[in-house]
């Protein structure tokens, strides 16, 4: 079964007659028909413009490859804990799993603190993701994160709290007080958003640009920017919608898949240099360490050499996502 053969009108496709289909699609339980809600959602969202970048897209430097150093500082609601850890088998239902927590925590008591130094050491300024609930615990982090020169982006209140699975207004809710909670602890308001696992719901977009946000990060169909407009009854609103693209990230390389931190680094260097020799469109690659994993000694150095490889290449420009969003807007041939 797959969502490709799922049509409007509550039918399946060809290959997946006979099959039971149990997808989650934004606020709607899909078992084997679409509901007209999930249609009409998807209708009532839309942007009523999507322009994307052309071939003579550049980057600020004008090099044909842009690199994004993210670093995921994440926490869980008060009571909450991961899905996962670093134990593969699963508590029964209705557990509290100390290990799990115990192993996120790692990230506020040291793994953001190893990761800005490692930034700083190698003069590069990253994306910083930060849940709401860390910058209600530890707003002097927050606070040093700024001052390293880091860009502050929102990442829901807590990893448990995914927009996918809220309705409007209390999504609407979510921004705000993350907005706000950043906004005190950095003392600038943040621009960016990236939702829980990427998953914002199908209205993420439309509520960020009418809440001021400049650009989200919860998509993964394009390898450069887009910018989006909405009309939405009102003056039109644009965001622009940067991919975190997930070839280079530490949690699904390490904890899904089980590769090494040498892995890590060899397919960061393959894919810079055999990219490039391969197909001369423009594109960006993010690297991105988790501060509960990869801000671990055993991780932290793949992601230095990550960044002393980007430094040492040619025909790379790095940079954060709130310049890529200044430079898309003002790239107005390469959005023709």
């Amino acid at each position: 079964c797959g969502f490709h053969a799922l049509r409007p009108g509550g039918t399946l496709g060809p290959r997946d007659q006979g099959c039971t289909v149990g997808l989650t699609v934004g606020l709607v339980r899909v078992d084997n028909t679409i509901f007209d809600e999930f249609w009409s959602g998807m209708i009532a969202n839309e942007p009523t413009t999507v322009r994307r970048a052309n071939s003579s897209f550049r980057w600020p430097n004008g090099a044909r490859i842009g690199i994004v150093f993210n670093i995921a500082y994440e926490a869980w609601s008060p009571g909450k804990a991961p899905p996962i850890g670093p134990m593969g088998n699963v508590l029964q239902p209705g557990y509290f799993d100390t290990n799990a927590h115990s192993w996120a925590s790692y990230g506020a008591v040291r793994g953001i603190q190893r990761l800005l130094r490692i930034a700083a050491a190698n003069g590069i300024r990253t994306s910083v993701m930060i849940s709401g609930v860390l910058a209600e615990r530890f707003p002097d982090t927050v606070r040093a994160i700024r001052d390293g020169g880091h860009e502050i982006v929102a990442h829901s209140y807590g990893m448990d709290v995914i927009p996918v699975y809220l309705d409007e207004q209390a999504e609407l809710d979510n921004i705000r007080r993350n907005t706000r909670l950043l906004e005190e602890a950095a003392g600038i308001r943040p621009i960016g958003w990236i939702s829980p696992r990427g998953t914002g719901s199908l209205a993420s977009p439309r509520l960020l640009a009418a809440e001021g946000y400049q650009w989200h990060g919860d998509c993964n169909d394009d390898d450069l920017p887009a910018i989006l407009e909405f009309a939405d009854g009102a003056p039109t609103r644009s965001i622009v919608a940067i991919p975190l693209t997930m070839d280079l990230n530490d949690l699904p390389h390490s904890n899904r898949y089980g590769g090494s931190a040498e892995a890590f680094i060899a397919k960061f260097q393959a894919a810079l240099q055999g990219a490039a020799r391969a197909d001369d469109a423009p594109f960006m690659l993010d690297v991105t360490a988790h501060t509960h994993v990869y801000g671990r000694p055993a991780g932290a150095w793949a992601f230095d050499a990550c960044m002393k490889i980007a430094k040492a290449a040619e025909g790379v420009w790095i940079g954060t996502r709130a310049e890529i969003v200044a430079h898309a807007l003002s790239s107005t041939v390469a959005y023709a």
